[in-house]
């Protein structure tokens, strides 16, 4: 007997650290130093993840079967390892937005609101 995969959200919360690393995937496949300026550039500046962070959280991520590795296209440099979303993954991630508005939405009818940034 195969083992049971895993349902969304038996998978959640996510870590800030996985959550904006699957954020990074959502376009397509990167590689590391890639996912590492998407964070970057997706939260102005505000969430920087350094080599070693992210390399623990794609190992974490692939452990889960949230993330894949791809093969590299030709001409790529053959050091650097692509990773993707799984399917998995996008399922994941959306239950996790999903579980986030839910919260947003408890925080706003307890007028706890963000300060603008």
């Amino acid at each position: 007997m195969s083992p049971k995969k895993p349902r969304p959200n038996d998978l959640l919360p996510l870590t800030p650290r996985m959550l904006h690393v699957l954020l990074a995937l959502t376009d397509g496949a990167r590689h590391g130093y890639a996912i590492m300026e998407e964070v970057q550039a997706c939260s102005g500046g505000r969430v920087r993840v350094g080599p070693g962070t992210l390399y623990e959280a794609l190992q974490s991520l692939e452990k889960k079967e949230l993330v894949e590795v791809v093969p590299n296209k030709p001409g790529d440099d053959p050091r650097r390892r692509y990773h993707k979303l799984t399917p998995l993954g996008r399922k994941v991630l959306q239950a996790e937005a999903d579980r986030l508005t839910d919260l947003m939405r408890v925080m706003k009818a307890k007028k706890v609101q963000a300060r603008p940034t």
